[in-house]
């Protein structure tokens, strides 16, 4: 729930959804990270596309950073991927 509250209080900053900021920082991972949204309606893929427009600083960043876990989510669920 610290995480929830952490996204919910800068999406809020950003005058931003939840969502928003969640695939905004997905995509801030790194080039080789890809966030896979579902929707059902054309106009929530367009409110998630308004994740693109987000400028997350390092302050907003570090943040969230400092809520998650370390190691929070691990596991083989599929092999490694050799590039």
């Amino acid at each position: 729930m610290k995480l929830v509250e952490v996204f919910r209080k800068i999406a809020y900053e950003k005058n931003a959804t939840v969502a928003q900021l969640v695939i905004a920082w997905v995509l801030s991972r790194g080039e080789d990270v890809i966030p896979l949204i579902g929707s059902r309606k054309k106009s929530h893929l367009q409110d998630a596309l308004h994740a693109l427009n987000l400028n997350l600083t390092q302050e907003d960043l570090q943040r969230i950073e400092a809520a998650v876990a370390k190691n929070a989510v691990d596991g083989t669920g599929y092999p490694k991927l050799e590039i």
